[in-house]
């Protein structure tokens, strides 16, 4: 799908400022308002919007301890354990890897302890062969997608 000079700047508004009307991204755009729904509809109907629910923190929930478990399955078992994770409410995320493992979960926790609970959890599935845990110590960088958005805008206005 391509994004053109205008999608980036809707695109921009929605992340910096999610909780604003339609009406008022139209006036600040200076696009009519059926003008930005259709381009609204079109980029949620292509899969760039995937969604428009709050962002939660889970140490405010709580669980400030995070992790990588990289998690080893027995070949033939990746379906059922990846099913299995979702039964798990501290993973938060989980993808299927190349490399040092078959999967990759983003875990969190109350506290180190808790931790080791979530982790002695997966061990116990069946078909999980092996896990291998890093902790984070600090965020870096935050998940974002504006930095990814404007070099495609960019792109867009090059092209």
């Amino acid at each position: 799908m391509a994004v053109d000079e205008l999608d980036t700047r809707i695109l921009r508004l929605l992340l910096e400022r999610p909780r604003t009307s339609v009406r008022e991204y139209a006036r600040v755009l200076g696009v009519a308002r059926g003008t930005l729904q259709a381009r609204l509809d079109r980029l949620e109907r292509d899969g760039v919007i995937t969604g428009t629910g709050p962002s939660l923190s889970p140490a405010a929930l709580g669980h400030p301890v995070l992790a990588f478990v990289h998690v080893e399955v027995t070949q033939g078992h990746l379906d059922e354990v990846g099913d299995a994770l979702a039964g798990v409410p501290e993973i938060i995320e989980a993808f299927s890897i190349t490399g040092g493992g078959d999967l990759l979960t983003r875990v969190v926790a109350r506290d180190n302890g808790h931790l080791e609970d979530v982790i002695q959890v997966l061990i116990s599935l069946p078909g999980v062969v092996r896990t291998r845990t890093e902790v984070v110590l600090r965020e870096r960088v935050s998940a974002r997608v504006l930095p990814l958005v404007e070099a495609v805008g960019r792109g867009a206005r090059r092209g």
